[in-house]
């Protein structure tokens, strides 16, 4: 399906770093977390999402703070977090430093109480006992219906409520998927008439594409798990990788290692990667995708945050990976060929174990060895038409004069990247 809305060009090629208040200080606010931009300019972040910003229902709380997503009101600002002037204050700075700013917009369902639930029962759908409930079986959150033309009008104002006062850059969309697609034209048009916007849907189904400019990429993220539980043969998981570019023009999938759920629920990326874990970010940044960091995964932070509770990020005065993502992230912004390039997959005399790649963009080009092995050193050699010339080593800053053959060793689990 052709996407209808151009991406805004901001935000092409960019990243995503997932900002969660909560935890990521002491005081879980604006101001406190707003202390850190300087930490993450210089790290190269680009697109900051802020978990939901609006308060919490209090009815069927989740544990003590409750869900971010079961919210009370969409047009109030949560007041844990500080004040709406905090939250203009903080998108002046973020815009300050050439940074963007978008917000998380959960537009399937409220908390229990929502003002609406009193104001427009009408708006919700009700079951056959006519109660309020969600069909997907969470607990503290109530399902809107879509077939009310007033509840979806007033939706689309709350949306722009946030653009006109505070000035953010775009949505991320929860469960972008539960809501009619219709309905996100509808949004996308009123919103960005009053700017252009970034969208990002938490869908992995491509038909969304026909409004959003980013979508999830689940099931890469999946089979990538199924891999290092051995339980998916590493051809299988290779083939996934082509479903990150199989995407209409100007659209991406959104590539990560954790978020927000999968910290909580799943595990960080140690749980479930282990050794790999930087090895994987390697990938996400280098990728034909739109890579996201999580919270704290610069630290690295390596425990699970808890989702409806207080578990601040321990932070330390220097990140011992900030250089490792800055490099990445600054790499990537430097790149045109890792913004912008296409991509071709490179066979190797290695291609049950490894993953080699390159990228090109008008005269940039990037070289990407992966090792999803943690066997010792393998040995690869490959041969491109592209191999001449001068190569520089992205993390080393070493030169090499690359020829149409070329060899290498990859550590247990190592990469290499190499840019012209």
């Amino acid at each position: 399906m052709a996407k209808l809305f151009p991406t805004v060009s901001w935000a092409k090629g960019a990243n995503v770093y997932e900002v969660n208040i909560r935890q990521y200080t002491k005081e879980g606010t604006f101001k406190a977390f707003q202390q850190h931009l300087p930490r993450l300019q210089e790290m190269g972040v680009e697109i900051l999402w802020l978990m939901p910003i609006t308060p919490i229902s209090l009815e069927k709380r989740q544990g003590s703070l409750g869900s971010y997503y079961a919210c009370s009101s969409y047009t109030q600002v949560n007041p844990e977090f500080g004040s709406l002037d905090d939250l203009k204050a903080l998108v002046t700075d973020v815009h300050s430093r050439g940074m963007k700013l978008i917000i998380d917009w959960v537009a399937n369902h409220t908390g229990w109480d929502h003002h609406w639930k009193t104001e427009h029962p009408d708006w919700y759908h009700k079951n056959d006992k006519n109660d309020f409930f969600d069909k997907n079986g969470w607990a503290d959150v109530i399902d809107l219906n879509y077939n009310n033309v007033a509840m979806r009008q007033e939706m689309i104002r709350s949306m722009q409520y946030w653009i006109n006062e505070c000035d953010i850059d775009g949505f991320r969309c929860d469960m972008a998927h539960l809501v009619p697609l219709d309905f996100w034209k509808d949004a996308r048009s009123n919103c960005d008439h009053l700017k252009p916007l970034f969208w990002l849907a938490e869908t992995d189904n491509n038909e969304y594409h026909d409004v959003f400019d980013a979508t999830y990429a689940w099931s890469w993220m999946h089979k990538s798990e199924q891999f290092f539980r051995g339980h998916c043969p590493f051809h299988e998981f290779k083939h996934e990788l082509s479903r990150l570019t199989e995407l209409p023009a100007d659209c991406y999938k959104l590539i990560f290692t954790s978020n927000h759920d999968e910290n909580s629920w799943n595990g960080t990326e140690y749980d479930k990667y282990g050794d790999a874990a930087k090895m994987l970010a390697v990938f996400c940044c280098t990728y034909k995708a739109m890579p996201l960091v999580y919270s704290g995964q610069e630290l690295p932070n390596t425990k699970r945050l808890q989702f409806f509770d207080k578990d601040q990020i321990e932070w330390r005065d220097e990140p011992a990976l900030h250089e490792f993502y800055q490099t990445l992230l600054q790499g990537r912004d430097q790149s045109n060929a890792l913004k912008y390039g296409d991509i071709e997959m490179l066979p190797t005399n290695a291609n049950d174990k490894v993953i080699a790649f390159i990228r090109k963009y008008e005269s940039r080009e990037v070289l990407v060895l992966l090792n999803f092995s943690a066997d010792e050193k393998s040995k690869l050699s490959l041969q491109h038409e592209s191999f001449h010339g001068t190569f520089e080593s992205l993390f080393s800053g070493l030169h090499y004069d690359f020829s149409h053959e070329m060899n290498f060793e990859l550590e247990p689990w190592g990469y290499l990247v190499y840019r012209k």
